[in-house]
């Protein structure tokens, strides 16, 4: 079993002042289990970080380094999404098809899901799947 992550949880790796425990725990469990994410991460997650080069709390540099050290984590790359489920749990759960794509992996592949986003956890929660908040 591995941890799917969120952006949420990445983010808080990069940004000093959003660092959580949740994001901590969900670090040191990357080297036993492994780690897993939709091929949405990385555009999301390039999103945060332009965003956040806007607002001066990160650079290009930074922005890269944080990049190369997240690549260095071997995450699975998992794009095999029922897109009906994925739709489903959006609409029932009030979720973003971002969010739910997330939630859809971890649940069909019998995963954990690291996440800081509340809404997302809960419908983990509400459909069996283990959460790292």
């Amino acid at each position: 079993m591995a941890v799917v992550l969120d952006v949420s949880v990445a983010a808080a790796w990069c940004f000093p002042d959003e660092q959580a425990p949740a994001a901590d725990r969900a670090l040191e469990e990357l080297p036993r289990v492994g780690g897993v994410v939709p091929g949405i991460f990385w555009y999301e997650l390039r999103n945060v970080l332009v965003v956040n080069e806007r607002r001066t709390r990160i650079d290009r540099v930074g922005s890269m380094r944080f990049l190369m050290r997240l690549r260095e984590l071997r995450l699975q790359h998992d794009d095999n999404h029922d897109e009906e489920t994925v739709m489903e749990l959006a609409r029932e759960y009030d979720l973003s098809v971002y969010d739910a794509s997330y939630l859809e992996t971890a649940l069909r592949r019998g995963d954990d899901l690291a996440t800081l986003d509340r809404a997302l956890a809960a419908a983990a929660t509400a459909e069996g799947v283990a959460v790292i908040h």
